[in-house]
């Protein structure tokens, strides 16, 4: 199985398209956080103009800590379209380049080279998750400095210490790789159905655009479904950014308002990982393999 994984991460990092997404994520960081630089005066005006009738803020309101909440919020909705790129090309790609009878004549079985493919393609969500921290959290930390992080709701502000953000940042970004690895887990899934790579790509994206869409329509005829689709829980990196406050209304440090909410959204995307995973398993092991 190692030998497998290798051989396999191999052929992923040995073709040039594979490092578009790491290009695109990294275009997309500097270009915010030079935007920000630049204008970020601005930025904050415009943010606080709501409630600096109301209090006043001491220290850096546009801080590093800040500055990785938007690109969270800004590019975590795009990545699944990047990793969609590998993961929905794993199989169909071998297929389209006519390689896929000659892997099988391994002495592998197929449920082997499904996993090594799938194990693969989650490192290679992962370590784009790795990059991205580096460059939205430790590069914006290194860029703007640190402070507390100020946070507008939707009818109430949240304000955590400087230090009680960094390990709830940790936290994101690890529900964040779980969210990704169910998004390359489909695109691997609908890999197996086809002889090119076009059709899983289009097709993974379109999904999630319309379980996105779904996820987001407060229609009540939908209503029913959501909990359901895993778009409506890749959001809910953002549970770790929200406090419980006591019978003071006091914000008691360290704390998370609904660890259960998080809680239910990783068994939501765990399933879905292993849903996809076990059918791709059973319809290669059934499948036959002209190409």
């Amino acid at each position: 199985m190692w030998t497998l994984l290798q051989f396999e991460l191999y052929k992923i990092f040995h073709r040039p398209r594979t490092y578009i997404s790491f290009v695109a994520i990294t275009a997309l960081i500097l270009m915010i956080q030079i935007g920000l630089k630049i204008d970020g005066k601005e930025y904050a005006d415009f943010m606080m103009q709501s409630v600096s009738n109301s209090f006043e803020i001491e220290g850096k309101f546009l801080n590093g800590y800040l500055i990785c909440y938007i690109i969270l919020q800004l590019l975590l909705v795009h990545v699944p379209l990047l990793i969609s790129l590998i993961s929905a090309d794993m199989i169909s790609g071998e297929a389209n380049m006519g390689t896929l009878r000659l892997l099988l004549s391994k002495p592998f079985t197929r449920t082997q080279w499904i996993l090594s493919k799938f194990t693969a393609s989650a490192i290679y969500t992962l370590l784009l998750l790795v990059w991205m921290a580096i460059l939205a959290l430790f590069g914006s930390m290194l860029i703007f400095g640190t402070d507390d992080l100020f946070l507008f709701k939707t009818d109430y502000v949240v304000i955590l210490k400087n230090y009680d953000v960094f390990w709830r940042y940790c936290c994101a970004f690890g529900f964040a790789a779980v969210a990704m690895v169910t998004v390359a887990s489909l695109g691997f899934l609908l890999s197996v159905f086809a002889e090119n790579s076009i059709g899983p790509i289009v097709a993974t994206m379109s999904l999630i655009i319309f379980f996105t869409v779904l996820s987001t329509l407060n229609i009540p005829i939908f209503n029913s479904i959501k909990p359901y689709l895993f778009t409506t829980h890749m959001i809910n990196w953002k549970e770790f950014f929200d406090e419980k406050v006591n019978s003071h209304n006091e914000a008691i440090i360290g704390s998370v308002q609904n660890p259960q909410r998080i809680i239910n959204s990783l068994v939501v995307l765990f399933l879905h990982i292993g849903i996809f995973i076990s059918a791709a398993i059973y319809i290669f092991k059934k499948k036959d393999i002209l190409s």
